[in-house]
């Protein structure tokens, strides 16, 4: 089965490994809030309520409300899962046709520890990924904060952005899910397996996490190359490169389009490209993976190789080594991303080491 390897960070040949530091040390030092770019509409058959959450899922979240409003759980809609250890901020739906949802909602809400921070009713279902971005707030603590090259990382980050890993969550205690994956894939993918696609997706990230290792490792991963794929930073548009000029390549080195690695699907035919072909040698590394998300039937996609770091804010704490950082990702990067490039994780080594991140 395959393990999870210790993806290269790209501070490294420059700046060498961070020392260790601690984070999340208490639900308090990890703070995430999820930012849609609408409001509701005030009126419809749908509660949308604004919580805040801590040391719980998403999921155990949506499933409290639907058993206090006595609706089936497929009644409650959210955007994004957020983190358990963690104090979190998201936005939830429940379906209420025609009724209102119980007079004491809020008070039972919080004696679980979930606060209603605001509510209103729209006419649609609060669906998955339509957030903006999630802004994070975390607290660190430990030698790597004390260092010297600890603020040059930090800027380092800031001015020219962090590999868009998927982080370790995806794959599983472990790795577990990735083994799990392999295993399905291997005897062939059903959807009554796999019923929210957790696998598949775990499978895909797992390909774009090893191209974009290789990227890293190479030093191009904020580079264009022939064939690529680019995404338009703000809108994800995308458009190929195929033949590089000074203006395309000023427009990387700007972070206006960034690089793109592929999320595996069944319609990816690779051509002669630099680019692609680095793509395609994924199917010789990972047979396994690749022909079985090929007979899953799921469609390519494209994600982003680097992130970048909106408004970020890096505060000293009253001890040497005590930080806070905050910063806001568009949906589905990974704060770790950024964590694994400042410190080593000490209780989670094999995961933050040399890697990647949530």
């Amino acid at each position: 089965m395959t393990a999870l390897p210790v993806w290269p960070r790209c501070l490294d040949a420059t700046l060498g490994a961070p020392r260790p530091a601690g984070f999340r040390l208490s639900p308090e030092d990890f703070r995430v809030d999820e930012q849609l770019d609408f409001k509701p509409e005030g009126q419809g058959e749908h509660l949308w309520l604004r919580i805040e959450k801590r040391n719980q899922s998403t999921l155990e979240a949506a499933r409290q409300l639907a058993r206090l409003c006595n609706v089936s759980p497929r009644a409650v809609g959210y955007s994004g899962m957020k983190d358990r250890v963690a104090v979190t901020r998201q936005w939830l739906s429940v379906q209420l046709p025609g009724r209102n949802a119980p007079d004491d909602l809020a008070a039972q809400l919080a004696t679980l520890g979930i606060t209603v921070l605001e509510q209103a009713r729209h006419p649609r279902k609060l669906k998955r990924g339509v957030h903006r971005t999630n802004r994070f707030i975390l607290r660190l603590q430990g030698e790597a904060v004390e260092q010297d090259d600890f603020q040059a990382r930090w800027e380092r980050l800031c001015r020219e952005g962090v590999p868009n890993y998927f982080g370790p969550q995806r794959f599983g205690t472990h790795g577990q899910n990735l083994q799990r994956a392999e295993a399905l894939l291997a005897r062939g993918w059903r959807k009554r397996d796999d019923r929210q696609g957790m696998l598949l997706s775990c499978a895909r990230s797992f390909l774009f996490n090893e191209l974009l290792g290789q990227r890293v490792a190479r030093g191009d991963w904020q580079s264009l190359l022939e064939g690529e794929t680019v995404m338009l930073e703000g809108t994800h548009s995308l458009f190929r490169v195929d033949q590089l000029d000074t203006t395309l390549v000023e427009r990387a080195a700007k972070r206006d389009i960034h690089p793109t690695g592929l999320l595996w699907g069944v319609d990816f035919d690779a051509d002669d490209s630099a680019a692609q072909q680095l793509e395609a040698a994924l199917a010789e590394q990972h047979p396994v993976l690749t022909n079985g998300l090929a007979q899953s039937g799921v469609k390519s996609a494209r994600r982003a190789l680097r992130v970048c770091l909106d408004t970020p804010v890096l505060e000293r704490g009253q001890r040497n080594d005590e930080a806070v950082i905050s910063f806001s990702l568009p949906r589905g990067a990974f704060a770790t991303a950024v964590l694994s490039e400042l410190i080593t994780q000490p209780t989670n080594a094999d995961t933050l080491a040399s890697p990647k991140n949530i």
